[in-house]
């Protein structure tokens, strides 16, 4: 190597090593203080740009440091031409890699912060993050001078022959589309599935809908079984629901005394147990004359689905004591011998 190709070597890598201390320099001061202003800030989309843009500063004043050196140095003209149009790709991708990290970065807040808007999930996260990467690759091939015409027609027609190949999988892919736009299965929400599975939608992938139990066993449904299958979400129009306690008293019963009881029972447990729901006014329906007893459902209501089995289980201890303190009957229900039919004159 001689003295003057060693020469632009070391240019180029002093000008390259001080574009990178600039871009440091930059993140630690200029970028450093903006973050600290933008923090206070009600808003949290310029802590997302201000955040994208940590890494893509310096990889941009590197580049830099090398787009000066190649306008110094002496080079043969292909070689020049080459490492510009390097520097020049290498600043698209930056760029592109930076603009993706932003738009997943403002659909995951967006999703989660907004009322009313898309629910937050993986799914809707990496689409936005692939449609600028894809654009950025289209904007390369063009810097090439690389046509994506025929790119274009070729993707179509191997587009075909692979969605012919991954029917499945493209379908589990349109129905977690399906799923997130209808909102009606949102991240957070129970659902209980015509199929008997029921859970908490912790996520919606590519091809899945993870769902956790309540044991905390997780069930993976594939998007497209999800969106063909009849839910139940405990959580539309809101997390509250009705609480269905069946009683039975015995027929010496005054049935007056029993709504009366019952009720205040009731109400007590509304107000008193963790997860009841104060303002709501507990109800008695009879319903039926059973065997042995006349049949009545109590309605209490919860403030989630979680709350049903604690309110359920305060207001029965709660309720027999006080049927044994004011002497009302709980009948006891005995099995009836196998192959007895019963016959009503």
């Amino acid at each position: 190597m001689n003295t003057s190709t060693l020469t632009a070597v070391l240019v180029a890598l002093a000008l390259a090593v001080g574009g990178l201390g600039v871009g440091l320099l930059l993140r630690q001061t200029v970028l450093g203080r903006l973050q600290r202003k933008v923090a206070a800030t009600p808003s949290r989309t310029d802590d997302f740009i201000i955040s994208s843009l940590r890494v893509p500063v310096v990889v941009w004043c590197t580049l830099l440091g090398f787009y000066v050196a190649a306008q110094i140095i002496t080079l043969p003209p292909s070689v020049a031409a080459i490492l510009q149009r390097g520097i020049i790709i290498l600043a698209i991708i930056s760029v592109t890699w930076a603009i993706a990290r932003l738009a997943g970065a403002l659909m995951e807040h967006v999703a989660a912060d907004v009322p009313g808007r898309l629910p937050s999930a993986t799914l809707l996260t990496n689409l936005a993050k692939l449609s600028i990467l894809g654009l950025g690759l289209l904007i390369i091939l063009q810097t090439l001078k690389i046509s994506i015409t025929p790119l274009i027609t070729a993707l179509g027609i191997g587009g075909l022959a692979v969605g012919l190949a991954l029917q499945d999988t493209l379908a589990n892919v349109f129905a977690g589309l399906h799923i997130l736009t209808s909102r009606q299965v949102r991240r957070g929400d129970y659902v209980k599935l015509s199929t008997g599975e029921e859970g908490y939608v912790q996520d919606v992938t590519w091809r899945y809908t993870t769902v956790r139990q309540r044991l905390n066993n997780l069930t993976i449904v594939p998007n497209a079984k999800l969106a063909s299958a009849v839910i139940t979400n405990y959580y539309l129009p809101n997390p509250e629901l009705a609480v269905l306690v069946p009683v039975a008293v015995s027929y010496d019963s005054n049935l007056e005394r029993v709504e009366e009881v019952t009720a205040i029972v009731a109400l007590e447990a509304m107000v008193e147990v963790p997860g009841g729901v104060p303002e709501f006014e507990p109800f008695i329906r009879f319903q039926a004359f059973g065997r042995t007893s006349i049949e009545f459902t109590v309605v209490l209501r919860a403030r989630d689905i979680e709350d049903q089995d604690l309110i359920r289980h305060e207001f029965i201890k709660r309720l027999h004591q006080r049927y044994h303190d004011e002497g009302i009957e709980i009948p006891v229900r005995r099995a009836e011998p196998m192959g007895q039919s019963v016959t009503v004159d």
